[in-house]
């Protein structure tokens, strides 16, 4: 929802960063190296070291926008590092609520963390699909400045991703299951919100 507004300040913040790295690093070597604290992220959360999990997971983040800073400074944009980008994304989102449930144990985490997982791959499809439509008949007139594919907005996007994981991560063991429930339920209004732009536009 927020994600358009987010990414000028969002490079703005991390351009001096991008500036600083060296420039033997390629920019798929920090998508690749940023899913490590993501799986960390997804570990330490399973052990119950909440804190340091949403380190890590701020830590993933901060890298997985870098990398595409550093790849548009130095034009350096490549499909390749795109397609790995949004897939290292995909793994760090699904390993997350699989440690949180993990560390809570019980049968009831699981579930909601298993319709959480089903509403990200619904979700996933409903975007990626549109993008790939889109494309199609736009071609790369429609493509946004600062990502590959261009999709229809919905309520839950990368930044709200973000600031959901957050929170999970913090949260009392006993809240995580509603949390994911309530997560769940905003993505499934994401993929309405979709679906209906479909039946309008295409």
């Amino acid at each position: 929802m927020i994600d358009a507004l987010g990414r000028r300040p969002k490079e703005f913040l991390l351009g001096p960063i991008a500036r600083r790295t060296p420039v033997r690093v390629h920019p798929t070597a920090i998508t690749l190296v940023a899913v490590l604290p993501g799986l960390g992220a997804a570990f330490a959360a399973a052990d119950g070291r909440h804190v340091l999990a949403l380190c890590l997971w701020i830590a993933n983040r901060v890298l997985d926008g870098l990398d595409g800073t550093v790849a548009r400074q130095r034009e350096r944009q490549s499909d390749l590092g795109a397609f790995l980008d949004i897939l290292m994304d995909f793994v760090v989102y699904a390993a997350i609520p699989i440690g949180l449930a993990a560390s809570v144990g019980t049968r009831g985490a699981w579930v909601a963390a298993t319709v959480l997982l089903a509403s990200f791959y619904v979700n996933t499809i409903s975007w990626a699909y549109l993008a790939a439509i889109l494309e199609r008949r736009e071609g790369a007139a429609r493509t946004p400045t600062y990502t590959a594919v261009t999709m229809p907005g919905g309520l839950v996007e990368g930044a709200e991703t973000i600031l959901f994981f957050c929170v999970l991560l913090l949260a009392a063991p006993s809240l995580v299951p509603t949390l994911f429930w309530v997560m769940s339920a905003c993505v499934l209004v994401t993929i309405g919100q979709r679906v209906v732009w479909a039946l309008k536009h295409l």
